[in-house]
């Protein structure tokens, strides 16, 4: 009989962590996210506390939309972390298990919506002391690979934010998004190769 991986980290309700006199960051996340599944809702809040910025990058990135649809997808996430907590067994990290049900968040979002959203990708910001002429060559740069982006289709561009953007190793993505890891690679050649024609100004 194969035995469910037990979480890294000793589990200690959050409610007796002044008791204890530890510390929130001394818990791991696998930890936290087992004291959830046995009604920790403290354990929740830590768990948002250490990873709400990743998963609001995830769905900006995913779903180009309002700042509070956003934010609305992303307590959502939590919320389904909530209820799904149990069905976490140790394989992958948990980061890649939160990345994996705001995915689905916004996949059934997509659905229900009237109207397709963009997604654009969040870059950085221009070095200084660029030359204007650099910055606005950058800039369309950007907006075209913003357009291109957002043309992917959902499971494409799922696959090139995870693995390009997010830097999830690609089994974790494959777990996360509930696909077999060679459907996983083909997505994501596709969704690079898409993306390359675009910049180029060719065809796929």
């Amino acid at each position: 009989m194969s035995t469910v991986p037990q979480p890294r980290g000793q589990l200690v309700p959050l409610r007796r962590l002044e008791e204890r006199k530890a510390s929130v960051s001394d818990i791991s996340d696998e930890a936290l996210l087992a004291a959830c599944g046995v009604g920790d809702p403290a354990a929740l809040g830590a768990l948002f506390d250490r990873h709400h910025d990743a998963v609001y990058r995830l769905i900006s990135r995913l779903l180009s939309t309002e700042p509070s649809a956003i934010d609305d997808l992303v307590q959502t996430t939590f919320l389904e972390v909530w209820r799904a907590a149990r069905t976490f067994r140790g394989i992958g990290s948990v980061r890649s298990f939160l990345f994996g049900i705001a995915a689905n968040a916004v996949r059934h979002h997509i659905r229900g919506a009237t109207r397709r959203r963009s997604a654009i990708a969040a870059m950085p910001e221009p070095a200084p002391g660029r030359r204007p002429d650099e910055l606005v060559a950058r800039d369309q740069l950007v907006g075209r690979l913003a357009t291109a982006l957002a043309a992917l289709p959902h499971d494409l561009r799922a696959a090139f934010v995870l693995c390009d953007l997010e830097d999830v190793p690609g089994v974790d993505a494959a777990r996360a998004l509930d696909v077999r890891p060679g459907t996983l690679w083909r997505r994501l050649h596709e969704a690079r190769r898409a993306l390359r024609a675009a910049l180029d100004g060719g065809p796929p």
